[in-house]
């Protein structure tokens, strides 16, 4: 049995535990650190004591997936908010080139995040100041953008004046000085790729755009990989949440000497065309990036292809889950829903693994898909379903799952994966979780719950059983073996499920 060691992005079950969840049933094992080496939301991480486990792990291991992100700052939300020089961050990174050379066999795969710029003001994941100037911070850096590219227009000009004149220059320098100091670690990243420490490297975007300081930060990174000549060792693509099991995947593939073939396949003509919510890019260039990170090649037809990747889009501009309800009609006025499900059905009478990647909102599963599946009664009888948060979080989530499912067939861990994406993604995401929220009484809210374990959780509970036994269960009962909220908010949950089959 192989041993892969994995220092997860943070501490939430998506970073911390659907690695491991992937793998099950499989003769791989994953090692990740003690859960009280890494943070807790905007707690930064115990990074000596992360530092001596990534050291103490490379003795046993075959290989290690590696967020530097952790290994740097202590997580995703304390890249963002670290007064650490940059002698201090290179210092830390400077770990796997140590790991690497006391133990030169070792495959090491890792990725490094470009620091998001979101488009809204709050506090929430970022710095205090955030909260009353997020929204300036991050029009600062689309107008600083596009005048650069001579295509400011006459309008955003005048409103570039007055931010520069009115916005906290202390935060803004606070800010900016961060971003830089970030890139540097980014840029000493790539080295490692084009020394070949690190074997295979990811740079993802967390929610990006097409404008703004993410957009130009990435130029420089871009730059960089073409002039160390990385492209085919290092990808740059959307994504956060997902790339530990994404890398997981690949470097899976590699032991097992697979390349899984995929055929693509929308639900409308147009929808690789989108460009979805929080990226930059349309959607089709991403997909690709996904399918080669993950080890697979994207083939033109269904017959020569190991797996069906069936992609769930909107044929137009993607709205949040939400709000899909109203929006249901218009979605499925310009795709074609029926013969999306028709053609899973197909592709599955054929003896084809099929992932159903449902990206036709943001941050939730399409209940109408979810009614025509059951409809068909292929709801167990897929590889891979996923529908959460960003769509590159939702396809680097199912892509793996199915390629796992392709190499090691018939796990029940992997029909219990599948049974929590239903639970999670269709029902905690696109319906309880906005039940809930509007149940809140001050002083909670949806960034702060009465507890990981209290009672609105318990309400959380409840409501998913009742979903579940209106919307899921039938052949097979769905069963929630444990739930808590892991950042004490409404945004995710921690929920664990176990899928019995009915007798």
């Amino acid at each position: 049995m192989k041993k892969i060691a994995v220092l997860p992005l943070d501490e939430r079950p998506c970073n911390y535990q659907f690695n491991q969840m992937l793998i099950k049933g499989m003769p791989y094992e994953v090692l990740v650190p003690d859960l009280s080496l890494l943070g807790n939301k905007k707690i930064k991480g115990d990074l000596e004591g992360i530092s001596a486990w990534v050291k103490d792990v490379a003795k046993s291991v075959d290989g290690i997936v590696l967020a530097v992100d952790t290994l740097v700052y202590g997580g995703i939300v304390p890249s963002r908010l670290h007064h650490d020089d940059v002698e201090t961050l290179l210092e830390r990174l400077n770990v796997i080139r140590e790991v690497k050379n006391d133990y030169p066999n070792l495959k090491i795969y890792a990725y490094n995040l470009i620091m998001r710029n979101p488009q809204y003001s709050s506090s929430e994941e970022e710095p205090d100041y955030y909260e009353e100037i997020g929204r300036e911070i991050h029009l600062y850096g689309v107008y600083s953008h596009k005048e650069t590219l001579g295509i400011l227009t006459d309008e955003e000009r005048t409103y570039f004046n007055k931010i520069k004149e009115s916005i906290n220059k202390e935060d803004l320098k606070d800010y900016i000085d961060r971003r830089d100091k970030n890139i540097e670690v980014n840029l000493e990243f790539l080295k490692l790729v084009s020394e070949g420490i690190i074997e295979f490297g990811i740079v993802p975007q967390d929610d990006s755009s097409q404008y703004g300081l993410t957009a130009t930060d990435q130029i420089i990174v871009r730059k960089a990989i073409k002039d160390l000549n990385i492209e085919l060792n290092c990808y740059m693509y959307p994504g956060a949440d997902e790339v530990t099991n994404t890398l997981l995947a690949r470097m899976i593939n590699q032991y097992e000497n697979k390349k899984p073939l995929i055929y693509l396949y929308y639900a409308s003509i147009t929808g690789g065309m989108q460009i979805p919510l929080y990226e930059d890019r349309i959607l089709n260039e991403t997909i690709k990036y996904q399918v080669l990170a993950a080890g697979g090649m994207i083939v033109p037809s269904l017959e020569a292809a190991d797996l069906c990747l069936l992609v769930n889009v909107p044929a137009r501009n993607m709205i949040e889950a939400n709000n899909q309800e109203q929006a249901s009609l218009a979605y499925d006025a310009d795709r074609n829903l029926i013969e999306y499900v028709e053609f899973a059905d197909y592709a599955i009478s054929l003896g084809k693994k099929v992932i159903i990647a449902d990206v036709a909102y943001a941050n939730g599963g399409d209940l109408n898909l979810l009614k025509l599946m059951r409809q068909k009664n292929i709801l167990m009888k897929i590889s891979a379903y996923a529908g959460w948060n960003t769509s590159s979080n939702t396809l680097g989530t199912c892509i793996p799952q199915g390629m796992f499912d392709l190499l090691y067939p018939n796990r029940k861990e992997n029909l219990d994966f599948l049974g929590l994406r239903f639970v999670e993604d269709f029902g905690y995401c696109s319906v309880v979780r906005k039940s809930i929220s509007n149940q809140l009484v001050q002083p909670y809210h949806y960034f702060l719950l009465d507890g990981h374990r209290a009672s609105y959780v318990d309400r959380i509970k409840d409501e998913l059983n009742t979903f579940i036994e209106k919307e899921l269960n039938g052949n097979y009962i769905f069963e929630i073996t444990d739930i808590y909220s892991p950042w004490n908010r409404m945004f995710e949950t921690g929920v664990k499920v176990i899928v019995h089959e009915k007798n």
